[in-house]
């Protein structure tokens, strides 16, 4: 797959975990765009270690499932870990 055509897949598929995980805080193109990427590389390779197949990202409808689901995930541990982190810095007394 081409470099335009990465960013694109990544856009649609970090747009439609954005549409899944419903987050109060808009997010924008390219956040959009690096979750969607990040997140098929993550469950690329989560899907080679565990079957022990290779897999190729490619333009069909495994491959944007995989994509998403890995977008669901890194979106879901980034606001996980987002929210601790406010939560924290609202206890702390000076």
């Amino acid at each position: 797959m081409s470099v335009i055509g990465w960013i694109v897949f990544g856009a649609l598929a970090g747009w439609v975990s954005s549409l899944i995980v419903r987050d109060p805080r808009p997010r924008g193109c390219l956040a959009n765009i690096a979750t969607g990427i990040i997140g098929a590389v993550l469950a690329g390779l989560v899907y080679q270690l565990s079957t022990g197949r290779s897999w190729q990202f490619r333009w069909d409808w495994p491959s944007f499932g995989v994509a998403v689901l890995g977008a669901l995930a890194l979106s879901l541990v980034v606001s996980l870990v987002g929210r601790s982190g406010r939560n924290g810095r609202r206890n702390i007394r000076r």
